[in-house]
């Protein structure tokens, strides 16, 4: 007996108490997003870091006036309004005081969220489907089961935090009531999320997995990472194996990404602390801190989200969700490119042991480095052979140019039908824009925040978006379940040489019988102030179509060379369907050569060159017809039209001169840029000539066939032959 007690007592000795607490059947808690020793080493370092201090005294500030106030559990009533807000506000409140009471042990924290989830417990066997729910993915706290899954991720945490502080009737009742009765409503209501490859797939697992590892629920847990079957063909594992392509591009797009990141990183923290040994941050080749490096460099100069796919423009990298996301993987992964000086630019670090490491590493380091924004090509697909997105950047990040081209996959239900589509920043100014989605989040008067009837009529399809619509109809005829089989395809991306960057997409099948292909240059000249933007967009078909070339524009219109007919009292709609009958035409014209168009954005001009002739009309047009909801920007646009079989729409945007209103200065509101012309365009390459003030002219060549790098070309021009090895050249002279 003795020789026993002697074993028992060495074992104790050397184990870790994680180890001991599984020797002896027991849970050390916290086991989610933080553990026991990160509450000791957090508890700790109260004091002595100036950014971990804002945050938890913000935190404290906010939870202490919570604990002040009467709880507040509303019945469930609106899709946007105080109900659903309140909710929203009751788990942040919780899931703080959690971490609150954990770091101070005060039990007016613990007080608050047990009284706070035993009011839910009342509550939540009393509900139905949601009154405003509309789509079989119903929630009963909230109009869709995504809020609920947010609302579990948040109150998991919470109750794991207090759990031992909790009397077992307590618990008895807050699980049988709540928690158990909501891991049912998930996971057997709504199995089929759970095993869906989405951002409401990543919620639901993450929240079933929390709850799970909160209630030492082993089945929850397998459910969360290999599907509800528990085969592996589902659940948060193969969701990191096919969301994401091998550089970490996400494939609902940038916006999506901050917002899927979240449960992501949640997770894998909770897993890390209870089980390591399955590596999940190692997981696919390290891909979660691949995510996260490409979700911040698809922002623009200001840290806003590119807004490709359903997206809303004012998203920002100072979201939570990014903050926390940052945050976690500079504590598992050590600063990657800059990330200390993106976190300083947040100005907030999360309240967590990963929110600590970086609080002291700003403060042990001084100033970081730059975020290190540049030019980079993500391919698109889990095995990243569904084309991808090219950004070319140009600048320092206060005068930077940007250029951003699509031509990956469709992106689930929340992308668009915008094959080969492109924005352009300037400054961090979008110049030329996408729309983004329509929605006014969490603004109950417009449809309860939720995205409004034009995201679908409107923004998703493809005349929204800077590309070519074939014969009026948006690409695969705007059908998510045909564009979602298919994708564009990269055909070359190049940014070594800071002098001209150049990026290449194509797209068959989009149309029938039609393939496009565009490419997008940024050139960089000495007798220019700028980079301009080459943009050639060819069209190959044996067919005659209608193409129509839309540019979006952000500013005022200045000047054009286009003899236009304008539409001032019976201005009329673009079309009747596919996104046509939301476009007022203003205005309209007949090319008579290149045209020329003028805009002015901020204290700068912006101009467009394209090849034309007679054969192509012009129209100026304006988003808001039909919509008598007023739920539309009024926003400007110019369309190029085009009745043919194959040919080559070439355009040039040139930035230029100075405008200052205040002391009435105007400075080169004309660019040098005069005239682009198709010289020639065959299956081989297409072939273009730019001429403007000053002895400006350049020949710039692109191979239509096959890339490489390393073949040769040669083409007959005017009689000329010119040659050049690679996927393009530019000559000038």
């Amino acid at each position: 007996m003795k020789i026993i007690r002697r074993i028992a007592i060495l074992l104790v000795m050397f184990l870790s108490a994680s180890d001991y607490a599984v020797l002896y059947g027991q849970v050390v808690r916290p086991r989610l997003l933080l553990s026991a020793a990160d509450v000791r080493l957090m508890r700790e370092s109260l004091g002595r870091y100036a950014w971990f201090d804002k945050a938890y005294g913000e935190a404290k500030e906010a939870v202490d006036r919570a604990c002040a106030s009467p709880i507040d559990v509303p019945k469930p009533v609106d899709a946007g309004g105080y109900a659903h807000e309140r909710h929203k506000q009751n788990y942040r409140e919780m899931q703080s005081a959690g971490i609150l009471y954990q770091v101070t042990k005060d039990e007016r924290y613990a007080r608050f969220i047990r009284d706070m989830l035993l009011q839910y417990a009342d509550l939540y066997p009393t509900l139905g489907k949601h009154p405003m729910a509309a789509s079989d993915e119903y929630g009963r706290l909230f109009w869709q089961t995504l809020n609920e899954t947010v609302w579990m991720v948040h109150a998991a945490q919470a109750y794991d935090c207090i759990y031992d502080w909790l009397t077992i009737a307590d618990r008895g009742t807050i699980e049988s009531k709540l928690l158990r009765p909501m891991a049912r409503f998930l996971t057997i209501e709504h199995a089929a999320t759970v095993d869906r490859i989405h951002n409401h797939g990543t919620w639901m697992v993450a929240a079933v997995g929390m709850l799970g590892y909160a209630l030492n629920d082993t089945n929850l847990v397998d459910i969360a990472l290999y599907g509800t079957k528990k085969d592996k063909k589902a659940g948060f594992l193969r969701q990191m194996e096919l969301l994401f392509s091998p550089d970490g591009y996400y494939a609902e797009g940038a916006y999506y990404v901050r917002y899927a990141i979240q449960p992501f990183i949640i997770l894998a923290q909770a897993i890390e602390n209870n089980q390591p040994e399955l590596k999940v941050f190692e997981f696919r080749n390290q891909i979660l801190k691949k995510a996260i490096v490409a979700e911040l460099q698809l922002t623009d100069a200001n840290g806003r989200f590119i807004p490709i796919n359903d997206a809303l423009k004012e998203m920002s990298v100072l979201s939570q969700e990014t903050i926390l996301a940052l945050d976690v993987a500079f504590l598992r992964y050590g600063d990657r490119g800059g990330w200390l000086a993106m976190a300083q630019k947040q100005g907030k670090v999360s309240l967590d042991a990963s929110g600590l490491a970086v609080a002291r590493a700003l403060q042990n380091q001084g100033t970081p480095t730059t975020f290190a924004s540049r030019s980079v090509e993500y391919i698109d697909g889990p095995l990243g052979d569904e084309g991808g997105i090219g950004i070319l950047r140009s600048g320092p990040p206060d005068d930077q140019s940007m250029l951003v081209m699509k031509y990956g996959a469709q992106g689930f239900g929340h992308g668009h039908f915008d094959k080969l589509g492109f924005l352009y920043y300037d400054r961090g100014r979008e110049i030329v824009q996408d729309y983004g989605a329509v929605r006014f989040v969490n603004v109950e008067p417009k449809f309860g925040g939720r995205y409004l009837p034009e995201t679908e009529s409107w923004s998703k399809q493809t005349i929204a978006h800077n590309t070519v619509t074939v014969d009026g109809t948006s690409h695969y005829g705007g059908v998510y379940r045909v564009a979602q089989e298919h994708h564009a395809d990269r055909h070359f991306f190049s940014a070594a040489n800071p002098a001209i960057q150049v990026m290449s997409g194509k797209i068959d099948g989009a149309y029938r019988g039609v393939s496009m292909q565009r490419t997008m240059a940024m050139i960089c000249d000495s007798a220019l102030p700028k980079p301009v933007i080459l943009d050639l967009f060819r069209i190959d078909s044996k067919q005659k179509h209608q193409y129509d070339l839309p540019l979006y524009y952000m500013g005022q219109f200045i000047h054009t060379n286009v003899a236009y007919r304008a539409f001032d009292s019976a201005r009329t709609r673009l079309g009747l369907s596919n996104g046509y009958q939301h476009l007022w035409k203003e205005a309209e014209g007949r090319a008579a050569g290149s045209v020329a168009f003028t805009w002015l954005q901020g204290d700068r001009y912006y101009s467009m060159i394209s090849a034309a002739d007679t054969s192509t009309f012009v129209m100026f047009t304006r988003i808001g017809a039909g919509d008598p909801n007023f739920n539309l920007r009024s926003e400007p646009g110019i369309v190029l039209r085009r009745n043919a079989a194959s040919t080559v729409f070439a355009t040039v945007l040139e930035p230029h001169g100075y405008f200052e209103p205040v002391n009435e200065i105007s400075l080169k509101a004309t660019g040098r840029v005069k005239e682009i012309n198709v010289l020639v365009s065959t299956a081989e390459a297409t072939v273009v000539e730019i001429n403007g003030t000053g002895s400006l002219h350049w020949l710039f060549a692109v191979v239509n066939g096959e890339a490489s790098t390393e073949a040769s070309h040669s083409i007959t021009v005017g009689g000329k032959t010119i040659s050049w090895k690679g996927n393009y050249s530019l000559w000038k002279h």
